[in-house]
Order: C-alpha cells, then sequence, then structure tokens
C-alpha cells in the first residue's frame, strides 16, 4: 500500500469505504481459489484502489480511483496491460456488472458487494456507515434516493456475478436489502 492509499482510506469522512472494508474485500479474495498469480495481482490491487477516491458529493469516484491506480502502478513499474486491466475493473465497480464470461470482473464486483450477504448485524453496520458518510443529505432525501439505489439492486434478476458468491451470499442478500427498504419506506 501507498502512503497515498493509506491517507485515503483513513479520512475522517468514511465510516464504510475506509481500510476495514479493503481488509474485507482482500480476505474474501484470499478465499477464491483457482486464480493463477497474476489474476491475483491484478484483482489486489484493483481493490487497493477501487474506492481510493470515494467522496459521497462527486459522482466520478471510480473515474478518480482509476486514474489514482494508473499514476501509482506506473509509478511502481506496473507493465501498462496490468494497468489497463487494473483501471477496467476499478470502472466496474461503478454500475456493479460484467460481461458473460469475465470472471476477474465477476470477481471484483462480488467481492465488493459481499457485505450486502453478511449477517444482519454487520448489514446493519455497513448501512449504518454508509448513511453517516451521508450526513451532509437530510434524512427525508436520503431515505428515499437509499431505498431507490438498493431498490434496483433487488429488481436485478443477479447480484453476484460470481457463482460462488452467488451460491453462499445472495439470498441472505436480498434478505438483508429487502428489509432495509422496508425500513426505509416505512417512515
Amino acid at each position: 500500500m501507498t502512503p497515498a492509499l493509506e491517507a485515503a482510506y483513513a479520512e475522517p469522512h468514511r465510516r464504510y469505504h475506509g481500510r476495514a472494508h479493503i481488509e474485507a474485500c482482500l480476505t474474501d479474495l484470499n478465499g477464491v481459489a483457482g486464480l493463477d498469480e497474476r489474476d491475483r495481482r491484478l484483482l489486489t490491487w484493483a481493490i487497493w484502489w477501487h474506492d481510493a477516491i470515494y467522496d459521497p458529493t462527486r459522482s466520478d469516484n471510480e473515474e478518480a480511483s482509476a486514474d489514482m491506480a494508473r499514476r501509482d502502478l506506473a509509478a511502481m513499474g506496473a507493465d501498462a496491460a496490468d494497468i489497463d486491466e487494473v483501471s477496467r475493473l476499478i470502472l466496474l465497480t461503478k454500475g456493479h456488472t460484467v460481461a458473460e464470461g469475465d470472471r476477474r470482473g465477476a470477481l471484483l464486483v462480488s467481492i465488493d458487494l459481499a457485505v450486502l450477504g453478511g449477517a444482519p448485524e454487520a448489514y446493519d453496520a455497513y448501512a449504518s456507515g454508509v448513511r453517516q458518510e451521508y450526513a451532509h443529505v437530510p434524512e427525508p432525501q436520503f431515505r428515499a434516493g437509499r431505498a431507490r439505489v438498493m431498490r434496483r439492486f433487488l429488481d436485478t434478476p443477479v447480484l453476484y456475478a460470481d457463482p460462488g458468491f452467488r451460491d453462499r451470499l445472495e439470498a441472505a442478500a436480498r434478505r438483508n436489502i429487502a428489509r432495509e427498504v422496508a425500513a426505509l419506506e416505512a417512515a
């Protein structure tokens, strides 16, 4: 990890999108079998940089994070093809959709969304952290916006592009999201 990444993930406004999220993602990656050395390296880099820039008032966080990854990885001596692939992977986390057959992409977006399928207490802590990150948004607007975003997840046929994550987490994620949406819309 670079000093710039260390500083980014320690920013005081981060309540969910901080170092603990990155460490959880890396733990999930460590549990994935069948990756060669290059796949594991590229996914590790993509995890480290995917939320490097995180400002809840911006709509270009993924693009800015990919740009930072490009600069940092080039300075570290990574080859151009690897830098391009890491950038591509980071950009997938904007919409969490991947093309058929894109195993790396499927793994990254599934790892990034793994928290949705956690135990209810872990999910609630995640949701609370996101609310704190959006403290600048008044409660009624936050509730409506968050419900809209989470309902979009419920409306997708598949939350987890990777079959292994889908088998393990899909049902729990849908229960957690439905529970949050119901609470958001009840007030």
